[in-house]
């Protein structure tokens, strides 16, 4: 069963108290107070605590007690480290009691650590995402903060369509070494797969500015990735925007869409919508019309654009066609914000001070 590293961690202290039972860290009149937590533990994180495989595979080869041990560990080497710095700051001071740093045994650690990073990578080649994700957290257990291993685990948890965890890696990886590009890549790629094509295509900026020289063809490729994307989401806003005010009342009280739709049948004589013949000789007359035509004749673009226009062919095909398909819907096809912004630039303007045609342009 795939976990979030949350529910990782719920098993692992599930897995803590079940074993303080069995080692006599606790007495066994404690046995029903740990087993109704386990059980609350449980089910507020949506984990199994009895599902063995699920344990184990949160807990890998190190079990909670002995990762925190590591962290202590690592404290007090810390508070050791900066004891003489602090005792040689002040002339007066006693010479310092606390033993020497454990630099081999810290060396080590981080020797051991970029062997599971190894064995982690190894995995990913693999496609072993579950056991390379388990190989670098123990890294992590024995090199805490390393930006090179957060990295690797949120390409991890990418792989495994974990998008969730794999931005949370990478966003803490980027907080500890900004200047390792491949972190900003991985939180693009997460915020991308998570719908958030602007964070990502920040996080690809991000990662271009610390290349340098204009950024890597990979990253560049990401961000023109995202960029598509959020460039499509405005299009499509745009589009729904403009098909509102081309709705009904967009023309009410200025000549605009409607009036244009009903001097063609739209909505008068020839039915609501049905698609009747226009009044030809009422077109003629109307200097609305005599507008447009000035417009489309003094604007050789505006006229090829209207004959490319699918939507127009088809008006056109089923007009002059013989077929007996009799005039088009042309309620319908000025809701089209193609049309509709054509039909605006032939009108000059006309229209815009309607209703349905505020300062909101």
């Amino acid at each position: 069963m795939a976990t979030t590293p949350k529910q990782g961690l719920a098993l692992a202290i599930c897995d803590f108290l079940s074993t303080s039972l069995t080692d006599n860290t606790l007495q066994a009149e404690e046995k029903d107070s740990i087993d109704i937590a386990i059980n609350c533990i449980g089910e507020a994180f949506g984990v199994d605590p009895t599902d063995k495989d699920a344990v184990s595979q949160a807990v890998g080869s190190q079990n909670l007690f002995q990762i925190y041990s590591v962290y202590e560990k690592l404290k007090q080497d810390k508070a050791s480290k900066a004891a003489p710095a602090a005792a040689s700051s002040t002339p007066a001071a006693a010479p310092s009691s606390a033993p020497p740093p454990a630099a081999e045994s810290s060396a080590e650690d981080k020797k051991q650590a970029e062997s599971l990073k190894s064995k982690g990578n190894a995995a990913m080649a693999q496609k072993d995402y579950p056991a390379a994700i388990d190989l670098y957290t123990q890294a992590l257990a024995l090199h805490p903060g390393n930006a090179i291993f957060l990295s690797n685990r949120a390409a991890a948890h990418s792989a495994a369509r974990d998008h969730e965890s794999a931005k949370a890696d990478a966003e803490a990886a980027v907080a500890v070494d900004p200047k390792y590009t491949k972190a900003w890549s991985r939180l693009g790629l997460a915020r991308f797969a998570l719908g958030d094509a602007k964070g990502s295509m920040d996080a690809y900026q991000k990662g271009i500015e610390h290349e340098g020289n204009g950024g890597s063809d990979a990253m560049k490729k990401g961000y023109e990735t995202a960029k598509r994307r959020v460039d499509e989401i405005a299009a499509d806003e745009l589009a729904a925007a403009e098909t509102t005010r081309a709705g009904p009342g967009a023309g009410a009280g200025g000549g605009g869409l409607a009036d244009l739709a009903g001097m063609f049948g739209g909505g008068g004589r020839g039915g609501a919508g049905g698609g009747g013949m226009p009044d030809f000789a009422s077109i003629m007359n109307n200097p609305m019309f005599a507008s447009m035509a000035q417009n489309l004749m003094s604007n050789p673009e505006m006229m090829a654009n209207l004959m490319n226009n699918p939507r127009l062919r088809e008006m056109a095909d089923s007009f002059g066609g013989g077929g007996g398909g009799g005039m088009p819907d042309l309620g319908s096809l000025m809701s089209d914000p193609n049309i509709a912004e054509m039909a605006r630039n032939l009108m000059g303007g006309a229209g815009r001070g309607g209703a349905g045609a505020g300062p909101g342009r």
